[in-house]
């Protein structure tokens, strides 16, 4: 009997167990169902989540219901706009909730979430995003039907939140980043203890200054709730802002028109340490063993109604007097600390909050600094009133405060400055209105980066007026550069407070400037093993700077080149470099630069004219690398040069260093006075051995004119035409950039140049005969590549040419001869035809002569007789 029992109750477990796996499927549908139920008939937004799945077991004998990437859009007037993106959503509850009809509420236990975004807006109108309640819900308050949801929550949590919280209107902008909260109390009471547990990073910024960022807060506390009255009261708490501890008294009310806020706040202690526990976590250290004498206090209060028009009136108090500290292990001291601070707000109307800091000051050893500030107005205009006075030995700071620096600062920092100005007056220019004045001067500055590249400046000096900030002087040296700059700068607290475009006008001198000394290695930084190296960023021309410098240089090292006489105006402006009128002496000779370089698109791009005047031929082209691609034969020619190459093309992003494959152009040169040093060329080693009588050494290229065009990774040679003893030579063709080329070589040669062969010929010829042959033409194409050319030349069918030439010069003359005596032949005929009709004339004469005579004679003697 027994065994029968066990063995029903173990096919009951069985069962039951499987039920529970099989549950979560037959209800998955119906749980969707429930949730996409009571979003749609609760908000006007955009709403979809990826999944939802049920488990029995994660919280048994609770159920837990899981949703994947819900996410909350935006309609009008904020389209597209992220309200909610919550990367995993955790609901807990009863299984009997399961089986609760469809019309039924789910009463939710607890709730945890992971990996969110909550993005609250307010545009300019003071609508809010968050307004996403269906109109006809919150205007039908008498509609009693049953929520698809009910709260009955008794835990929660959040982590790794994000929460933004934008006011368009009055330009705040607030982010509390890497946010994990979590609370513990029975919601099922309308009076409750709620113990929560919260840690977040916050930023702050107005009116685009930033008055917070990355400020650590933590916050343990038991907040009494009332969820009748809506009241939070704080009962037992421990703050830390950074590693300042705050305690809190009060409470906080949600009203109709806005929040009731009644709060008191102080430091529990007022030891100095308090301050130091202020100071940011990425410049703190720790605070063991730390000796401070004098106080810090931290008191304020909060009261009144936050509503769309008012806050709380408040007035926070921070003072020191007399205090110091010395950290454990360090040489010096900060002494003399006064800290005299006050923010207040005594109307309730926002703009008439203002910030005093009547005084901050120490002394390290003989030297003392201080300051003061006032800032009113500060929603409207700011009004800012200021002054900087003092001394720093920047040498004592890393001697008195443990900064993370590999290398310790050196320098004296002088200030004797006043500001007044207000913001208005900033972002409109109008430098009427702000009055500066004194001075800043640093010298004998050093510092090290973690390069190991140093700087050295022995003097800035920097003159504050109304509407400029002068350099006056800066020498500094680094490496193997010096320069010298002074110049004036516009707009400094329009780009400081304003985010706008920092102006100015800059002179440059150098008696050497090598480039290297001002880029940063292209090498990763290092890392430990199992931490992935950080990838090298773009480099970008910054799109604040809006500035003009006229730079003079008497020697400029960039890689393996050395500039002199450099010159030339450098115009930044729009993430565009623009060079006028650069001119450099280089290689024996000048080149002349103008264009422009742009990093504003996604791929930085470069448009450059340049002119060569009398530069070395071969200098040029074996040791500027673009030079050597566009005409990498070029480099085996002794001479000067002078050309005009116009080039376009993209940059490589991390060294702006141009993409051959990219770029497109032209090139016109002139060779002046050159020869060629052949020996050192495997082309033209090729193509004499395979062309016989070429001897290179006597090649002429004085004068020539050659025209090039680049695109697509090609070189394209225009032909042109060389002389080479009484041989002319047409040239072109193309080669790529990979080096792999295409040339034809038209040969005009007499025939004397086709060897032995042709001379057999010609030797057989009279010297008036071998003087009357044609130039024979001879074709070389050059294939393959640079170094591996492939040379074929049609000198075989040229000798073929020559013998039929010759051969048609004796067919001419046999035929000549021919011809000749024939001529011969009938002329002989033609003059005996001529001797016998001229004995027959005569004959015919002479007849004709007698007879007449014998007539004159007979007329002579009839005449007589009359």
């Amino acid at each position: 009997m027994l065994k029968k029992i066990l063995k029903v109750t173990a096919i009951v477990l069985v069962v039951f167990v499987a039920a529970l796996f099989a549950i979560p499927y037959f209800f998955k549908d119906q749980i969707k169902a429930k949730i996409a139920e009571a979003i749609n008939e609760s908000v006007d937004a955009k709403v979809s989540f990826a999944d939802a799945d049920l488990s029995l077991f994660k919280n048994f004998p609770n159920a837990a219901v899981g949703i994947e990437k819900l996410v909350i859009i935006n309609k009008a007037p904020f389209e597209g706009d992220t309200l909610v993106s919550l990367g995993e959503l955790n609901l807990k509850m009863s299984i009997k909730e399961l089986f609760k009809g469809k019309d039924e509420p789910l009463n939710i236990q607890g709730i945890t979430s992971e990996n969110g975004l909550i993005n609250i807006i307010f545009n300019k109108d003071g609508v809010g995003n968050f307004d996403i309640a269906l109109k006809d819900k919150k205007e039908d308050k008498t509609d009693e039907k049953s929520s698809p949801l009910s709260l009955k929550i008794q835990n929660y949590k959040i982590e790794n939140f994000t929460f933004r919280y934008i006011d368009q209107g009055s330009k705040i902008k607030m982010v509390i980043d890497s946010l994990n909260h979590e609370g513990t109390g029975d919601f099922t009471n309308s009076k409750l203890d709620l113990n929560t547990k919260t840690t977040a990073n916050v930023s702050l910024d107005m009116d685009k200054v930033n008055y917070m960022k990355n400020i650590k807060l933590t916050l343990d506390a038991v907040l009494g709730i009332d969820l009748e009255q809506s009241k939070y009261t704080f009962k037992e708490n421990k703050a830390l802002i950074n590693q300042l501890p705050l305690e809190f008294d009060g409470f906080i009310q949600m009203v109709k028109e806005g929040q009731i806020y009644d709060l008191k706040f102080k430091t529990p202690t007022s030891s100095f340490t308090n301050f130091l526990g202020l100071i940011p976590s990425a410049y703190a250290s720790s605070l063991d063993g730390v000796k401070t004498t004098g106080d810090f206090t931290v008191v304020g209060f909060a009261k009144g109604k936050l509503t769309d028009t008012t806050v709380p009136a408040f007035n926070i108090a921070i003072a020191s007097n007399n205090a110091s500290f010395q950290y454990p292990n360090l040489p010096k001291s900060v002494q003399n600390i006064v800290i005299d601070t006050k923010i207040i707000n005594e109307t309730g109307i926002l703009n008439d909050t203002y910030v005093n800091l009547d005084k901050l000051s120490f002394r390290i050893d003989q030297d003392v600094f201080s300051a003061k500030a006032n800032v009113r107005n500060i929603t409207v205009n700011p009004l800012v009133n200021a002054a900087l006075k003092g001394t720093i030995n920047l040498a004592n700071l890393s001697k008195a405060y443990p900064i993370k620096m590999d290398k310790p600062l050196a320098g004296i920092l002088k200030a004797d400055v006043t500001t007044n100005f207000d913001m208005a007056s900033v972002e409109k220019s109008q430098y009427q209105n702000i009055k500066n004045a004194g001075t800043m001067s640093l010298s004998g500055f050093k510092y090290t980066d973690e390069n190991n590249k140093s700087m050295n400046i022995s003097t800035a000096l920097v003159e504050f007026n109304p509407s400029t900030i002068n350099l006056k002087q800066f020498n500094a040296t680094t490496g193997k550069s010096d320069i010298a700059i002074n110049g004036v700068l516009e707009n400094f607290y329009g780009f400081m407070f304003k985010k706008q475009e920092l102006k100015g006008n800059f002179n440059m001198s150098s008696n050497q400037l090598a480039v290297d000394d001002f880029m940063t290695s292209g090498e990763p930084a290092k890392t430990e093993e199992k931490t992935p190296a950080k990838p090298a960023e773009a480099m970008k021309i910054p799109a604040f700077l809006n500035c003009t410098l006229n730079a003079k240089a008497t020697t400029v090292l960039y890689d393996n080149l050395k500039l002199k006489d450099v010159s030339g105006k450098l115009i930044i402006k729009d993430e565009k470099a623009l060079l006028e009128n650069f001119k450099t002496s280089i290689f024996g000779g000048t080149i002349g630069l103008t264009g422009s370089v742009s990093t504003k698109a996604k791929v930085p791009t470069f448009d450059m004219n340049l002119g060569f005047n009398q530069v070395d031929i071969a200098q040029t082209f074996t040791q500027l690398d673009m030079m050597k691609k566009i005409a990498p034969i070029a480099g085996i020619i002794n001479g000067k040069l002078n050309s005009t190459i116009k080039l376009n093309g993209n940059l490589d992003d991390k060294e702006l260093t141009p993409d051959l494959k990219s770029i497109s152009g032209d090139l016109i040169g002139q060779l002046l006075s050159t020869t060629i040093n052949a020996k050192n060329s495997t082309v033209l080693n090729s193509l004499t051995s395979n062309i016989k009588f070429l001897d290179m050494n006597k090649v002429n290229l004085n004068d020539i004119k050659a025209a090039l065009t680049f695109e697509n990774g090609k070189v394209n040679v225009k032909p042109f035409d060389i002389k080479y003893q009484d041989i002319k030579v047409t040239v072109g063709g193309t080669h790529g950039f990979d080096q792999t080329m295409n040339y034809n070589l038209k040969f005009d040669v007499p025939a004397k140049y086709l060897g032995s062969e042709a001379n057999a010929f010609i030797a057989k010829m009279s010297p008036a005969d071998a003087a009357k042959l044609e130039n024979i033409p001879i074709n070389a194409v050059i294939g393959g590549n640079f170094s591996n050319p492939k040379v074929t030349t049609d000198m075989k069918s040229a000798v073929s040419s020559l013998a039929s030439q010759v051969a048609n010069q004796q067919k001419e003359k046999l035929t000549q001869k021919g011809t000749a005596a024939l001529t011969d032949l009938i002329n002989k005929n033609t003059k005996a035809k001529d001797t016998t009709q001229a004995a027959k004339t005569e004959k015919e004469q002479k007849t004709q002569e007698t007879t007449k005579k014998a007539s004159d004679l007979i007329n002579g003697l009839f005449k007589k007789k009359k």
